[in-house]
Formats: C-alpha cells, sequence, structure tokens
C-alpha cells in the first residue's frame, strides 16, 4: 500500500484496489479506481484538457491541486475534494473503523458493480442527470435510475448549489442516490470507477463541461423557426397540402417532419413508393417554399426487411446473451441496429443518404434512440462496445454519430438530428433531445419545465417537447385548446418551437398497419386558438436573431439558451427554487403558465432593474410579484436596457 506520484497524477495502491488522481481540465479533477489493480484508458466520450497540475505527498496523504481545486487522498483510501479551500464533497465509508471506501462486486472476469458513497452537505441542492418527468426540479432527495427509457434520458452529471459540478464518466446503467443520509453513484456493469469533480459557478461549470465532452455546434438558422410535425402524414401529397396551406394564409413555416411508417419495412430506410412516388419532387417544392424537410428513422428491423440478413451475418445488429434478438415488438418482432458497431453505421448511413438525403431530405429524426427493448435487461445485451449493462447509455451517442459523420462525409454542415435520448457528447453532432412520448395534460406541462431546466444543466443545449403533449389530446375539447395555447406559450421559449403529437380522432387517407392521429395544424384546434398559436409564431419568428444569437453563444462557451434562473444568479438563494421560471438567453425572464384555468402566477425578479414587456413598466428586482396573463397573454420580463424588449407587442 502507498502512494506514487507520476507526471503530476497521483497513484495509490492497496490490496484489490489501484486509484488514480488526474487533472483534465482547470478546476477538474478527475478519479479512477479499479478492483482490477490497474487503470485502464477509457475515456469513453471524455476528452480530457491540459491544465496546471501540482501532486505532493504530505504525511499519512496526497493532494493534487490545479487552479482553485484540490483533492486529497488519504492513506485508507478516502478522498476528499475543496473548492476554494471550501470542502466540498467527502467520501463516506460504509463500515466502521473508517473501512470500506469503494464498494466492488464482482461480475464476471473484469467486470464489476462498483459503488461510491459521499457524505452529504447540508442545504445541498442537485441539478441536472438528464430529463424525467418527475416534476422534480431541485433533485436532491430523488433517487435516479441511470438508463434509458421513453421519456428518460439518463446524463449521469450534476451540478452542485455548492459550486461544482459532478460527471459520472461511465456509461453503465446503474442507479444515482441524492439522499439525505448520503450521495451515492452506483455502476451495474464497469472495469473501474471513473468521475471528474469540476469546481466552479454555473457559467464556468457549463463552460468546463463543453471543453471536456464537446462543443454543440452553432445551430442554424432553419432550425430557429417553427416546425409542423403530426402523428403522421401518410402520403406525399398530404404533406404537401399541409405546406401549401401554411405558405397561402402566411404563415412562416420553417420545418415539416415526415413520422414513422412512411417506410416500405422495418430496417428498410425508404419511402413506400406507392405513397411517395417522387420525394425528391416534393422536397423541391417544399425548398421553394423556404421549408425543409425531417424524416423519421427508428433502429428497429425485422426478419422481412431487405437489409435483415446482411446486417445479421455482418453483426451490425445488437445481440443477446440469452435467446432471440428481437429485442421489441412492434408490428411483429424487431430487431435492433448496433451502432457502436463502425461498419453499421457506415452500411445504415449509405441506406439514408441514397434513400432519403440524395432525394432531397434535410435532416433526420432518430426515434426509439434510448434504444427501447422489452424487458429492459440491459445485461442481456451485447454490442460492438461492450455488455448493455456496461456501455447502455451510451446508445444514443453513436446514434446520432451516424448522422453527424455521415452528413460530415457528404459535405453538410448545417447538422441537426432530432433524437428521442442522448449521452453527455452527444451535443457535438448535432443532436436536438427532445423529451418523448409525454401526455397531453396540464401536469405533463408542468413537469417538462423542470425536466427541460435539468436537461440544459447537463451540456447539451438542444431541447424541445411534442408541444401539446404526444398522446391524449382531443382537439374538441376545451381542456386541451386550452394546454395546446399554454403550451405553444412556453414552446417559444424553448431552444427549438415543435408542434407534434397523436390527436384524437383520424385524418386516414391510407390503409397503414399504425394508427394516425387527427389534425395537428395550427388551424385544427377551432378559430380561437388559431389566432392565438399563430400570433406566437410570429413572435418566435421575430425572436430569431434573438436566439440565434444565443445559440451562437452556447456553441462557444457551453451556457444554454434556456436555463435556471441560479445560473445567471448563482448567490441569490431563491433562484434555486424557481423551477416553473427561467432565463431565456441573458435577458429574457419567462415564467409560463403551466396550470388549468390559471391566470395569475407568483413571479421572482432578481436583484437588478426589471421591464414588463406587455406594457413597458419597470419593476424592481429582490422581490415578488403576482402577474396577471389571460388565455392569449404571456408573462416575461426583460433585463432594462436590453435591445431585445423592441419585439414584443400586442400579442402578449
Amino acid at each position: 500500500m502507498g502512494f506514487k506520484i507520476e507526471n503530476n497524477e497521483i497513484y495509490f495502491t492497496r490490496q484489490s484496489e489501484m486509484v488514480r488522481l488526474s487533472v483534465c481540465g482547470k478546476n477538474c479533477i478527475r478519479f479512477q479506481a479499479s478492483p482490477n489493480c490497474s487503470i485502464e484508458e477509457q475515456n469513453w466520450t471524455l476528452i480530457p484538457q491540459k491544465a496546471d497540475a501540482k501532486a505532493r505527498i504530505e504525511d499519512n496523504r496526497a493532494i493534487l491541486e490545479t487552479g482553485d481545486m484540490r483533492a486529497e487522498i488519504h492513506n485508507n483510501g478516502k478522498v476528499v475534494y475543496y473548492y476554494r479551500g471550501r470542502k466540498i464533497i467527502e467520501e463516506k465509508p460504509e463500515l466502521t473503523f473508517g473501512a470500506q471506501i469503494r464498494n466492488y462486486r464482482n461480475i464476471a472476469g473484469n467486470l464489476w458493480k462498483a459503488r461510491v458513497t459521499f457524505l452529504p452537505n447540508e442545504n445541498e441542492r442537485f441539478y441536472g442527470l438528464g430529463h424525467e418527468a418527475t416534476d422534480c426540479f431541485d433533485l436532491k432527495g430523488s433517487v435516479i435510475d441511470l438508463r434509458h427509457v421513453n421519456t428518460k434520458c439518463a446524463i449521469p452529471f450534476v451540478y452542485s448549489s455548492l459550486g461544482y459540478g459532478f460527471l459520472w464518466n461511465m456509461p453503465s446503467t446503474g442507479r444515482c442516490e441524492l439522499a439525505n443520509n448520503r450521495t451515492r453513484w452506483t455502476s451495474d456493469c464497469t472495469k473501474q470507477i471513473d468521475y471528474v469533480v469540476i469546481g466552479g459557478t454555473p457559467r464556468e461549470v457549463s463552460s468546463a463541461l463543453a471543453d471536456l465532452t464537446g462543443h454543440a455546434p452553432v445551430m442554424p438558422h432553419w432550425a430557429t423557426g417553427f416546425w409542423q410535425s403530426r402523428l403522421r402524414y401518410e402520403t406525399q401529397d398530404e404533406v404537401l397540402s399541409v405546406a401549401r396551406r401554411y405558405k397561402e394564409l402566411g404563415i412562416p413555416l420553417s420545418v415539416i417532419v415526415i413520422d414513422y411508417f412512411h417506410w416500405t419495412e422495418q430496417g428498410d430506410y425508404k419511402f413506400d413508393p406507392k405513397y411517395w412516388p417522387n420525394p425528391k419532387a416534393m422536397a423541391d417544392e417544399l425548398h421553394e417554399m423556404g421549408i425543409k424537410l425531417m424524416v423519421s428513422m427508428w433502429p428497429t428491423i425485422n426478419e422481412k426487411s431487405e437489409n435483415y440478413r446482411e446486417m445479421l451475418d455482418n453483426n451490425m445488429l445488437i445481440r443477446t446473451v440469452n435467446g432471440t434478438n428481437k429485442l421489441f415488438d412492434f408490428y411483429g418482432p424487431q430487431a435492433l441496429i448496433d451502432p457502436t458497431n463502425q461498419e453499421a453505421r457506415k452500411f445504415i448511413w449509405n441506406k439514408l443518404k441514397t434513400n432519403y438525403i440524395d432525394n432531397g431530405v434535410d435532416a433526420l429524426w432518430f426515434d426509439e434512440a434510448e434504444p427501447e427493448i422489452h424487458p429492459e435487461h440491459f445485461d442481456n445485451l451485447i454490442m460492438s462496445a461492450g455488455r448493455g449493462d456496461e456501455v447502455g447509455l451510451i446508445y444514443p451517442y453513436y446514434y446520432s454519430r451516424l448522422a453527424h459523420d455521415g452528413m460530415k462525409e457528404s459535405g453538410r454542415d448545417d447538422i441537426v438530428t432530432l433524437a428521442r435520448c442522448a449521452y453527455t457528447g452527444a451535443q457535438k453532432f448535432g443532436t436536438l433531445v427532445w423529451s418523448g412520448d409525454i401526455l397531453s395534460t396540464f401536469e405533463s406541462l408542468k413537469a417538462q419545465v423542470k425536466s427541460g431546466l435539468n436537461m440544459a444543466m447537463c451540456g447539451i443545449p438542444w431541447w424541445t417537447t411534442d408541444i401539446g403533449g404526444f398522446y391524449g389530446g382531443d382537439t374538441t375539447s376545451e381542456y386541451f385548446r386550452e394546454l395546446i395555447v399554454r403550451w405553444f406559450q412556453y414552446g417559444v421559449f424553448c431552444p427549438v418551437t415543435r408542434l407534434h403529437g397523436s390527436r384524437e380522432g383520424h385524418d386516414r387517407t391510407r390503409d397503414i398497419i399504425e394508427p394516425t392521429g387527427g389534425g395537428n395544424e395550427l388551424w385544427s384546434f377551432g378559430g380561437e386558438v388559431f389566432e392565438i398559436l399563430t400570433g406566437l409564431v410570429e413572435l418566435r419568428e421575430r425572436l430569431r436573431p434573438y436566439v440565434e444569437k444565443h445559440m451562437k453563444i452556447a456553441s462557444e462557451n457551453g451556457a444554454p439558451v434556456m436555463r435556471p434562473m441560479f445560473f445567471d444568479y448563482p448567490d441569490d438563494e431563491e433562484c434555486y427554487k424557481t423551477g416553473e421560471q427561467y432565463m431565456f438567453g441573458d435577458d429574457i425572464l419567462f415564467a409560463p403558465i403551466v396550470n388549468q384555468g390559471q391566470t395569475e402566477k407568483e413571479v421572482y425578479l432578481p436583484e437588478g432593474d426589471w421591464i414588463f414587456a406587455r406594457d413597458k413598466r419597470p419593476f424592481e428586482g429582490g422581490r415578488k410579484y403576482s402577474v396577471k396573463a389571460a388565455i392569449d397573454e404571456i408573462i416575461v420580463f426583460v433585463r432594462k436596457g436590453a435591445p431585445v424588449l423592441e419585439i414584443f407587442g400586442d400579442i402578449m
């Protein structure tokens, strides 16, 4: 047992464990520990950065310093972290006499179930861990499964109100407990424990996280406007008729989306020529109207697909330890592609390019990106990158990379891939994450606001929801008509404004095995709602220069466009409690209405001078106000002196 220093990295060995402490960026200290008694170079999606480091041994401990961060490892193996001289994290032994620092249980060979436990900190709050519709803003007291499922995207990163970020650098399934008696991170299957502690304010940590995992590109202009989508446009003529009507009405439309079952068979990756006879001509007409075309792609494939046998024989599909490779039953048993296999990515991209991109499709929608499997036995999966429970969270990262690398090779830079899930680092591939198949209720809307703010702290700045929710919406009901207005108001102040959902009723135009929802265009909800939504689209159009300015900032330094109040006011305790209002860029404070029948809301204004955008009244910060908002009104405050105030008009 003992310490060793090499290249300002600390190594600690004892019976059945080796530990390495290293610097991977300014104010960023990385911890790695393995019961295999050797440290493997498994960066996964991490991009270690060079930074000054000083390591030394003092008495019964070794100390590593970088910037304002310091880590101390004691001779019993316990590690303590300090930021600017203040203790922020301390490991908690699980047994008496300070024993059992970190816990390992062998699964097979060099694979282990592992966990690390930390002491709780008084009055600490946590944010991040991706999105999940739990209606929790502050995650302290929560237990979060580290696994992806529909409506849940697990990004293993949290920001603490004590002024640090914690990145669990392992793509394994597991568990995060932010309990009152401890904080504990558990991996279901790993070769080693690997995490990074990042000291700083929310803005500083977000910048460091972007450096460590990749910067998002600048969102292209076409993606910042209004997106029209529904379940589902069934024919080429239907898509064009909707686009033409928007054009005739003078309503600006940036993107129209073709959902699933436009294909011949799951896994064929091409339009059914019977109903889409000339996709190139369709795309050309849309482009003439200034509209981009996005098309859905699923990772499912079955034996009827023309691509199945070749992909199966060349190990391009997820395999299993036990039983069939048919992991998802959706109108027949379906296997799933394995995007962690480089050859599979190339093969699939060639199909997507030939059948979609070469026919004028501008962007792809990667649905089922978790991937969705039933039952959720990740330990039964074998991917090119490893066992499912060891690497399962990384699946959507390589799924998005599939499109990004292919687009780049084709000379495209305006890459936006809509995905139902993501993993740390996927932002650098132009991944726009949406929150999945959520319910069409006010409770769902309320939860989405908080989910979006937690996602914003995870280093992935492009995020959106199905405006109106995905399922359960009756477009003839007063309830849903109120909901669609309030959700659309929220959608205007999201990174992407995208209308989508499966509405009750149907507009069936052809025989199709999967039911089709009813109309979901602006005119589908009645005349009064149509007028309100049209005004909101016009507002978003006026906001686009502001949105694009902040998308550029997000690309440069990781600051998300939509972010919690504490991001800009880290010293204001009240801002850590306000999960139903947020900053939209540097100058706009938006407070969405999220309850049925609500026409008044309490809003907290932080220190400073604010202008109420609706009537240009000045408000003093540092206190709460009760603000009224009828169904056709929104609650927006603008920082005094900000030019963006000029774009707001009577539609508020």
